[in-house]
């Protein structure tokens, strides 16, 4: 509806531009937002504010030259003048259950594809594989797969790319330690931490064994056979443990999705063989470097983005060239979005400009970093263990559903076991997912399992509740909510249903803007809406004891597309539904 809104508005604004009221070479740029006081209307734009100015004119009397020139569409039963020349805009209920109702026959609820449809690569998750997956990758593997779910659910093609830490020294020193342990090996890589740490100590404590560490890098850089035959089954191993994390938080990522920076290696030497020809490399205390007059100190003199270390050794800055010139050259990508810790913004705004200048990526394919907060724990602090180590990602999620299944054992007693485990699953990493999903992903977040836990509030399990209780009311009625043909149509006469109907109207508009900006806590947020919008509907207006037949089948279908697009949502964000808790 605001882009309806929005097109009326922008064809008015041409009219008065015809006729001389606006200058004609102004561009507004047309805001609609949903009106705070729905007595005045159910959406509002400031626009003749802003143009009153350049028109010189009062903002109320262009208002009303404004509304004159509205083109008048169907969906809009009233227009309006509010305060200084706000103009509100009333929808017309008539034309929005019509609308509702032929969503609810429609398996997609109305959600039109994307248009143009991309080609989409999302670079997310990219744990180091020296290490377990701890709680730090948890934000850039959840809130890429939101993103990506939503993407596809537009009809955009979508490349996933988990760009494992899989390459590097430190490689060396843990291909020394599985030589060095043989047998005991495997067994031993089932605590990768441990395995890393006590390979740490032998590199740390042993001048033997980091001089064969450091050979072993060399060795594996050059396609060592018997180096590169350890340096497999390590990583076949290390993604066996990320894998199961994924499967476990139910995220997309697979296997295939695996792309890592030693897929790269043999393309980096060409890397700045490239640069050179283009006579961007300079050399600086020995190693080469793309100095680029954009990025400065705070001296005033440009930064280096290093590209070759003096001992020839490259650094992400080189593999990530590299993987923006295969993006484009082998995927043939329109856009490229990466899910990585706010605090590489730089990093990543010095490499796109490096990939433009270089001629590695055009410049109608989208570069965009979709940076993100730090988790936190409770009191603000970054999240560590009680003897300050690092979290582990399955610690975390074991506890997540102990917790949940104490709380669902005691709201539902005479559950059986199995049911009881298999809700708490759902509702515990639920809501560790949930938790960090509804935060801005730029904003850093304090986890608190008391609070994402909670009934009560912006939480999975008020989300969850909310969906069973739509689905309780179809269960007494013995009949699905997919199956509501056979009921008469909507008819919004009461407040609060005209209010769910409007929001849910909203749903496709919250879809793209999740799309656009990679902000999957938008979505959050208008589910936490609609589920507070159908608290009230179901509070002030009965279904199963409604006066009327006809108000009895038109609330019963409200009801089924709340659910349905509660269900849609929440599938879209990773997260299970259950129909009962």
């Amino acid at each position: 509806m605001k882009n309806l809104i929005s097109q009326l508005l922008a064809s008015a604004v041409s009219s008065l531009q015809s006729q001389g009221v606006l200058p004609d070479d102004i561009q507004p740029s047309i805001q609609v937002e949903i009106a705070r006081d729905k007595a005045h209307g159910d959406f509002a734009s400031n626009l003749a504010m802003t143009l009153a100015k350049a028109a010189r004119m009062k903002p109320r009397d262009l208002a009303e030259q404004l509304i004159a020139a509205l083109p008048e569409h169907e969906a809009i039963s009233e227009v309006s003048i509010a305060g200084p020349g706000f103009i509100n805009f009333f929808q017309n209920r008539q034309w929005l259950a019509a609308n509702l109702d032929r969503a609810l026959t429609d398996p997609r609820l109305a959600i039109a594809l994307a248009e143009p449809q991309q080609k989409v690569v999302v670079d997310y998750s990219s744990p180091n594989l020296a290490k377990e997956m701890h709680v730090g990758h948890l934000r850039s593997t959840i809130i890429g797969d939101a993103v990506v779910r939503v993407l596809e659910h537009l009809g955009h093609e979508v490349v996933r790319q988990n760009h494992v830490g899989d390459w590097g020294t430190q490689f060396g020193m843990l291909l020394a330690y599985l030589e060095e342990q043989s047998v005991e090996a495997e067994a031993e890589l089932a605590d990768l931490e441990n395995f890393y740490r006590q390979a740490k100590q032998r590199f740390d404590e042993s001048p033997e064994f980091s001089d064969r560490a450091r050979e072993r890098v060399v060795q594996l850089q050059a396609g060592d056979k018997a180096c590169l035959a350890l340096w497999e089954r390590f990583n076949r191993i290390s993604l066996g443990h990320c894998q199961a994390v994924y499967d476990r938080l139910g995220v997309s990522l697979t296997p295939a999705d695996v792309r890592g920076e030693s897929a790269y290696n043999d393309k980096l030497a060409s890397i700045v063989e490239a640069l050179q020809a283009k006579g961007l490399l300079t050399e600086s205390q020995g190693a080469r470097c793309v100095f680029l007059d954009e990025f400065k100190n705070a001296e005033g003199n440009p930064l280096p983005v290093i590209i070759q270390k003096a001992g020839g050794g490259y650094l992400y800055a080189t593999s990530d060239l590299a993987a923006m010139r295969y993006r484009h050259e082998q995927l043939h990508a329109d856009r490229v979005l990466y899910f990585v810790d706010q605090r590489q913004a730089l990093h990543f705004q010095q490499v796109f400009a490096v990939a433009r200048l270089a001629g590695f990526v055009p410049e109608s394919m989208q570069l965009e970093h979709m940076g993100f907060g730090t988790m936190n724990g409770a009191d603000g602090k970054p999240f560590k263990t009680r003897d300050g180590g690092t979290v582990k990602l399955v610690d975390l999620l074991d506890e997540a559903e102990e917790r949940a299944h104490q709380l669902v054992s005691q709201k539902n007693p005479d559950l059986d076991a199995a049911e009881l485990r298999q809700i708490a699953r759902a509702v515990g990493i639920g809501a560790v997912k949930y938790a960090d999903l509804s935060k801005h992903r730029s904003s850093d977040y304090n986890f608190n399992f008391e609070l994402m836990l909670s009934f009560e509030g912006n939480t999975a399990p008020y989300l969850m509740y909310a969906y069973t209780r739509v689905a309780s009311v179809f269960r007494k009625l013995d009949r699905s909510m997919t199956s509501v043909e056979d009921l008469g149509p909507m008819q919004l006469e009461q407040p609060a249903e005209a209010e769910l109907a409007a929001h849910l109207a909203q749903f496709a508009q919250t879809l793209e803007y999740v799309a656009r900006e990679g902000t999957p806590h938008v979505l959050c947020h208008y589910l936490y809406e609609l589920a507070g919008r159908f608290s009230s509907f179901y509070e002030l207006c009965p279904i199963l004891a409604a006066e009327q037949p006809a108000q009895k089948d038109s609330r019963l279908r409200l009801a089924a597309l709340t659910g349905r697009t509660l269900r849609q949502g929440l599938t879209l964000l990773g997260i299970d539904t259950l129909e009962r808790m």
